[in-house]
């Protein structure tokens, strides 16, 4: 079982689309089996708040529904339960080792799995829903294409 959290500053818009991104990529491949995926944020600003609605509509758009997801906090009890956590932006992944360390080199930014590794931009700030969705997409299936090549062929599909 590979174990992924996304994360993002409230969890309400960035991090849950990877999260339900992730999901519905992993699903598609027949993978789910394979993979616990969750997300989470580095305040606790929005703890227990739904997904933003904007962001909402952005994955139904795309067939993706989040139903039921609500905001939590990246607690340091969080690290041990993860093999990868993927932040949106440089700035979380320093909050994620002020949080918990990170001693087993787990902490990535999504988008350096993809040839043009960046940070992703907050639509929150932005209102462009759309491009985020486009960057999370495009980093959630780098990533996934980078873990496929670690899973044993009998775990594929």
């Amino acid at each position: 079982m590979i174990k992924v959290m996304f994360i993002c500053l409230g969890n309400i818009c960035r991090s849950p689309m990877a999260e339900f991104i992730f999901k519905d990529l992993v699903r598609k491949e027949g993978l789910d089996k394979n993979f616990e995926i969750s997300s989470a944020g580095t305040s606790a600003e929005e703890e227990g708040n739904p997904v933003y609605p904007l962001a909402r509509s952005e994955l139904e758009r795309h067939g993706i529904s989040c139903a039921g997801k609500r905001a939590k906090k990246y607690e340091p009890s969080d690290y041990a339960n993860a093999d990868y956590i993927l932040a949106m932006e440089a700035r979380h992944v320093r909050s994620i080792l002020r949080i918990s360390g990170d001693p087993a080199g787990k902490v990535h930014r999504l988008a350096d799995f993809t040839p043009n590794p960046h940070d992703i931009a907050d639509p929150w700030y932005t209102r462009d829903f759309p491009t985020a969705y486009k960057d999370i997409y495009q980093g959630c299936a780098a990533f996934l294409e980078y873990l496929k090549k670690t899973l044993p062929a009998s775990s594929r599909g």
